[in-house]
């Protein structure tokens, strides 16, 4: 589990195929205080460490988390929210994070506004997942507040510390981003369903 709340940026510094497999190699800061079988959240998404060798740990994205996010797209270079496993004994500052993708969105709009950043994106809504305005959504691993919704899509409101603390800040229009809806929203929608 985890809450959305990035704690540092890391970098892709390797990338292997292995049959529909792909290792990544990521260089963090807290890569020595980690232990194999982990769980990190890499742009929101929970992969478990295989190898650790100085700065730089390794994970490994099967093909089903490759065909619902956008891992499969990442570039040595590339900026990676990372987040570690939440501690039990500690405040919940964002929201119940599971770090399992849900689906990928797209950036559609980017507008700077007095104080702060909003992004539009837009998703399939074939899916059956939804938002609700004022609820949680986590984009890239950032537990975000949506301020705006629809069928299809959401807007967010993003604070110049978050922008400045995560990857959202090179987002442009056009970029593909992980998102993971809120997971009481999904179990309420489901029981709606049946």
């Amino acid at each position: 589990m985890f809450t959305g709340i990035v704690e540092e940026i890391g970098e892709v510094v390797r990338l292997e195929r292995e049959n529909a497999n792909l290792h990544l190699y990521i260089r963090s800061s807290f890569a020595n205080e980690l232990k194999i079988d982990q769980s990190v959240a890499h742009n929101g998404v929970c992969l478990t460490v295989v190898a650790i060798e100085g700065d730089t740990y390794k994970v490994t994205a099967i093909a089903e988390t490759l065909a619902k996010t956008h891992l499969g797209s990442l570039k040595v270079g590339d900026a990676v929210n990372l987040e570690r496993g939440m501690l039990l004994n500690t405040r919940l500052d964002g929201h119940i994070v599971q770090g399992h993708i849900d689906q990928t969105a797209t950036c559609v709009r980017i507008q700077e506004e007095a104080g702060s950043t909003r992004f539009s994106f837009e998703y399939d809504a074939s899916s059956g997942n939804v938002v609700i305005e004022k609820g949680s959504i986590t984009v890239n691993g950032v537990s975000l507040t949506v301020v705006d919704a629809a069928m299809d899509g959401f807007g967010v409101a993003v604070i110049p510390y978050t922008l400045a603390h995560t990857n959202l800040h090179l987002l442009k229009v056009g970029s593909v981003v992980n998102v993971e809806f809120d997971v009481i929203g999904k179990y309420v929608a489901r029981l709606l369903q049946r």
